[in-house]
């Protein structure tokens, strides 16, 4: 696996719009400083809100379908290029300097579709993502390599 970090988004709190940044700091068994989820306890949806990880070419996927669609409203914190997300649920993996390990698919939901178009539950079935534990900390940037240790 030789993939990249794309773009990141963070959101301050519940609805808002994800905002792009160049870097973020990843905090062991928190989150993302910055982000809503930052010490967010797991929910009934969720095993672990951490971190969460997308494909470009997942993205890319559904604006080929016609819709203006990016990275950003997916709702993932992180975008990455030429890694099989699904692949990394149970493994522990890098993205620079931090080590995560895969917990559970993020699949797209009801939330979802409200804040973009009916449809995209259907156009990112099996490829909406990943929710990750931070196990090591440290900063995520644009660019960083994604890897498998």
């Amino acid at each position: 696996m030789n993939g990249t970090v794309e773009a990141i988004f963070l959101a301050a709190g519940r609805g808002e719009p994800r905002t792009s940044v160049d870097s973020a700091t990843a905090v062991a068994g928190q989150g993302l400083l910055g982000d809503r989820y930052l010490g967010a306890p797991p929910t009934r949806y969720a095993a672990v809100c951490e971190i969460t990880l997308v494909e470009a070419e997942a993205v890319e996927g559904v604006r080929a379908t016609g819709r203006d669609f990016s990275g950003a409203d997916t709702r993932r914190n992180v975008v990455t290029r030429g890694v099989d997300l699904n692949a990394l649920v149970g493994r522990t993996f890098r993205i620079g300097n931090v080590l995560l390990r895969g917990v559970e698919r993020c699949d797209p939901c009801s939330r979802l579709q409200r804040f973009t178009y009916r449809g995209v539950m259907r156009d990112l079935a099996d490829r909406g993502g990943l929710r990750a534990a931070i196990v090591e900390g440290g900063e995520i940037r644009v660019g960083d390599a994604v890897g498998e240790v």
